[in-house]
């Protein structure tokens, strides 16, 4: 039996019977979303009210911070600040979603309302301006009005260096507009200079918390992040994202248990606001959530938890408005599910949701061409290819990023489909090239990984083709940017037993041992009788 610790338990308690006393409708206090001091020339009436959407804000619950916002507009239209809010919340720069069209009118009220009213002042004028960069309509892309409003933001930080809200949203946008492929995460090394010492000043304010998060959702980076990602979600524990978002970095160093309990508390709150959702926002928050729940449930060998994910996710009834998030997660956990575990004739017949973005139906077309490859079903495995060539033409103009990411899965199913058709040098081939493009750019926020790194899909290339010694520095190289993942840890004790290193392989079999839990995947009985452990449940 599995426990949560009592804090979570008591947290999640409280959280659920506040929710429900007030029927979901209840002024969130400091001590359910965290504490925020933005100051505004607004009446003294809703200045409370403000922060708290604020607070809500920088927690990504977009649609209850809308809102508040827009309930401090009716109690004070003079407030350009309160439409300057409304903006923001349809402004989703990690997500590469949100409703621009809304947040365009909702920019233009706060313009028209700072302009009547001269009590505006010319901070909150900056922050107004600042934003208007991402509505522009002026044929530069997405990526370009973000940069020119990170610009304007560092201006302003610079300009009211008390002002500790301008230096925490310009660390957002640095992340935001941090290149995919600069591994010296220089953006995201800067947010970081700038948030851990107002972190040490306002440990309760979950902006600095969440941002450190993102910030450091790298490998290179994920230790420094871990005490922001422990406490964020006692600085905010009524946010389903709040709860969510620590599990980023227990993905990144591997520490499943604390995913896991991450994830369902996320989940939980999620599946509660969606009672008084009028969009997708709140199934997204809780499809991410599974998401990540399905991934850690996999890595610790939950075999029953996961596929229950699976079945839960498939449950669910439709709704309008998903956005990417959502729908990656949609294609994600069946392909995690079956490829993890090697269901290859499963993974073949997975269909990919018709109304989903490019890069999520690539997802599932890549899980059918490797199932159908292992599967020896060269017709299936072959219409797999050619569809994600397809998405990946079709995705170029709209994302040269998840253009990439869907050749890296072109790539992995044609080295596969080459292993099955007896040519293993252009399967290595086509193997290394989809590792050396994956590699050169990194994850997107809206995933805990790779359904599977094309390394450790090489790793078990050259495994197939009787080369211990060569996949065991592949997994172990895996390792080292995705620690503690299942099948690399098996399959580095594995290929070092073959290659007659028994200390490296107890090694291996130890760490498999210590994050795995029952005897659902046969792997980790093989891993106990070798080194004579008993099963953790």
């Amino acid at each position: 039996m599995r426990l949560i610790p009592t804090l979570a338990v008591v947290l999640l308690l409280n959280v659920s019977a506040l929710l429900a006393d007030e029927g979901h409708h209840h002024a969130l206090s400091e001590q359910e979303v965290g504490s925020v001091h933005f100051t505004t020339s607004c009446s003294k009436a809703v200045q409370t009210s403000f922060q708290r959407a604020v607070a809500l804000l920088h927690s990504f619950q977009y649609e209850q911070a809308r809102a508040a916002f827009n309930d401090i507009s009716r109690q004070d239209p003079q407030c350009a600040m309160a439409q300057w809010g409304v903006a923001m919340s349809h402004y989703h720069g990690l997500w590469h979603s949100g409703d621009l069209a809304a947040g365009r009118e909702a920019l233009h009220r706060a313009q028209q309302t700072a302009s009547r009213n001269t009590a505006t002042t010319p901070r909150e004028r900056s922050y107004i301006d600042a934003l208007s960069e991402i509505y522009k309509e002026d044929g530069k892309d997405e990526y370009a009005h973000a940069q020119a409003c990170e610009q304007k933001l560092a201006a302003l930080q610079a300009s009211y260096p008390d002002d500790t809200e301008a230096s925490i949203f310009h660390a957002l946008m640095l992340d935001v507009t941090a290149p995919k492929t600069d591994k010296t995460f220089a953006n995201q090394r800067k947010c970081g200079e700038i948030l851990e010492p107002i972190f040490a000043k306002q440990p309760n304010h979950p902006g600095v918390a969440h941002y450190i998060i993102h910030c450091y959702d790298s490998p290179a980076l994920a230790e420094k992040g871990l005490g922001a990602a422990r406490k964020y979600a006692t600085i905010a524990p009524a946010s389903a994202h709040a709860n969510h978002m620590p599990s980023h970095l227990f993905t990144r160093v591997g520490s499943w248990d604390e995913s896991i309990h991450s994830n369902l508390r996320s989940a939980e709150l999620a599946r509660d606001a969606e009672a008084t959702s009028s969009n997708g926002e709140a199934r997204d928050q809780r499809l991410h959530a599974m998401d990540y729940l399905e991934y850690a449930y996999l890595q610790s060998g939950r075999v029953s938890d996961a596929r229950s994910v699976l079945d839960q996710m498939n449950a669910l009834p439709p709704v309008s408005g998903l956005t990417l998030t959502g729908d990656y997660a949609r294609a994600a956990v069946p392909a995690r599910y079956d490829v993890e575990l090697g269901k290859w004739e499963d993974a073949a017949r997975l269909r990919p949701i018709a109304d989903s973005v490019p890069w999520a139906q690539a997802i599932t077309w890549m899980a059918v061409g490797l199932g159908a490859a292992h599967s020896n079903d060269r017709t299936r495995a072959s219409e797999a290819e050619r569809n994600l060539a397809s998405l990946r033409d079709a995705a170029q103009s709209k994302s040269p990023y998840w253009s990439n990411q869907i050749e890296v899965q072109h790539r992995e199913v044609a080295a596969w489909i080459a292993q099955a058709s007896n040519k293993p040098d252009d399967a290595l081939a086509g193997m290394r090239s989809a590792v050396e493009l994956e590699e050169s750019m990194d994850k997107d926020a809206v995933t805990p990984g790779a359904v599977v790194p094309a390394r450790e899909l090489l790793a078990q290339l050259l495994q197939a083709q009787g080369r211990p010694q060569d996949s065991f520095v592949e997994y172990e190289t895996v390792l080292k940017t995705a620690p503690n993942r299942f099948n690399a840890l098996w399959g580095a004790a594995s290929t070092a037993e073959s290659t007659g290193n028994t200390s490296t392989a107890s090694t291996y079999f130890r760490k498999l041992i210590g994050i795995g839990v029952g005897a659902e995947r046969p792997e980790l009985e093989t891993a106990r009788k070798k080194v004579g452990v008993v099963a953790r449940n």
